[in-house]
């Protein structure tokens, strides 16, 4: 057993603790990271963000060869196995290691690998995988664990038909038919990649419309292309009994249905990692979803104590965990932090989504007159070309002072879009004008200029009244 003392110590070297574990280091901190893998990189690299989207990326790839007349001779995504796809998606994870592994070498952060738990307000344990325990004692601590998929006592997912959004990815067969249960982000963006595959997908959703959260208009648009590319939506449905058997699986509704499949995706929720940690010896209690409740300085209820990343709840999205992370160092030095509240979605749907400000129904529950620029991709140059022609950018702005309140976009690289608006938003009130767009000149052709297009759409609706 070997003591370590620290000035900051991060538990989870996920995105979150990465960031603080990263910043600390150029304070010039004493640093030291927990991380129960084997492997740097956290749930982000080998289960969650990059596995997920580097699959809908091949998936997307092999369904774009197979629509086009000139690459048709490669064939289409239903002519290949999901072990295939998976194969071919998972090659970007050891490079995300390789690069994860050089930043912590560079900032020489030394890295303890096993489990951590609290044995005091400044000590913890780490226990490896051999069972060897080492105490490290630090000023400061970051909670940085990350979340697991939520998962239900009565359901059996030792069961090899029954999965969740982090052993989804282990799967080697391809089922003929899959119900996916649950229509958060995760759901709906699996029920899109299995259903490129050419994958029967019955996606069942306990409210009563797709990702509530978002513009309904952008709702709609993705119920009508996940239904459009053959998954059975169902909205307002609870499961009672899930029933497993060498031949499939059954799910029994509330409302009395029973859907059967070859395989089960359960997706319904997350719970934070905190059960390992030891939080009543320290007197922090986790919810009931097993997150850590934090002040706007990321700081918990014990002052030498911090939490960011998936761990703390909303939003739980990498990008906002980064700069939580880093966040937590500036808490730290008794600097100002930056609480991070307006991270845009990002949803890799196929066609993928995201959207940053208010949507229309928040704008009229506030009674802000507001006006609609849209532009449809069908309508533009580099959709035309690209064959990316699926989607639209909208812009909600004031009718009279131009200010843009919010901007949706469905559809090609709506992700990479979303930023261009984002950051005139956040420029000080009179930059912040939809006129910027109709005043700038853009690249042509791209995805971009749709912004100047819906910016003259909008304008000219103004102009009408």
């Amino acid at each position: 057993m070997a003591d370590f003392k620290y000035d900051v110590l991060v538990i989870g070297a996920g995105p979150a603790g990465e960031a603080a574990a990263m910043a600390a280091a150029k304070n010039d901190l004493r640093v030291g990271v927990v991380e129960d893998r084997g492997v740097l990189g956290g749930n982000c690299t080998h289960k969650g963000t990059i596995p997920s989207k580097a699959l809908r990326s091949a998936v997307k790839q092999v369904i774009q060869f197979g629509s086009k007349s000139i690459f048709r001779a490669i064939g289409n995504a239903k002519a290949l196995s999901y072990a295939e796809v998976l194969a071919a998606a998972s090659e970007v994870i050891p490079k995300q290691v390789a690069l994860h592994t050089e930043y912590f070498q560079k900032n020489r952060v030394r890295i303890h690998n096993g489990l951590a738990k609290f044995i005091g307000d400044n000590q913890v344990e780490v226990r490896d995988p051999h069972g060897v325990r080492d105490i490290i004692s630090a000023k400061h601590f970051v909670i940085a664990t990350g979340s697991s998929p939520y998962r239900p006592a009565d359901i059996d997912f030792n069961h090899p038909r029954v999965y969740d959004s982090d052993t989804i990815l282990d799967m080697q067969h391809t089922p003929r038919t899959l119900i996916i249960y649950g229509a958060g982000v995760i759901g709906c963006e699996y029920a899109s990649i299995f259903a490129g595959l050419g994958i029967k997908v019955d996606l069942i959703n306990s409210r009563e419309r797709l990702l509530s959260f978002l513009d309904d208009e952008i709702s709609d648009a993705l119920s009508y292309h996940l239904r459009d590319n053959g998954v059975m939506v169902r909205h307002s449905e609870e499961y009672d009994v899930v029933e497993s058997t060498d031949s499939g699986v059954t799910i029994r509704l509330k409302s009395g249905k029973r859907i059967k499949a070859d395989a089960l995706l359960w997706c319904n929720g997350r719970s934070g990692n905190t059960d390992a940690l030891n939080l009543e010896s320290v007197g922090l209690e986790a919810n009931h979803r097993g997150q850590v409740k934090v002040d706007k300085n990321y700081r918990t209820d014990v002052e030498n104590i911090y939490a960011a990343g998936d761990v703390i709840g909303w939003p739980s999205l990498a990008s906002a965990s980064y700069d939580q992370g880093r966040a937590v160092v500036d808490s730290i030095l008794n600097q100002t932090p930056r609480y991070v509240q307006d991270a845009p979605t990002g949803i890799y749907t196929l066609p993928e989504i995201s959207s940053v400000g208010k949507t229309e129904a928040e704008l009229t529950a506030a009674k802000v007159p507001y006006e609609v620029g849209r532009a449809f991709f069908k309508d533009t140059a580099r959709g035309q070309i690209s064959g990316e022609d699926v989607g639209m950018l909208k812009i909600l702005f004031h009718i009279d002072s131009r200010e843009i309140l919010g901007i949706h976009c469905f559809g090609a690289e709506a992700s990479e879009i979303i930023h261009i608006g984002q950051a005139i938003m956040n420029q000080a009130d009179e930059a912040n004008n939809i006129e910027y767009f109709v005043n700038t000149t853009f690249n042509y052709p791209t995805m971009a200029e749709a912004y100047r297009i819906a910016a003259l759409n909008g304008l000219n609706r103004v102009n009408r009244h």
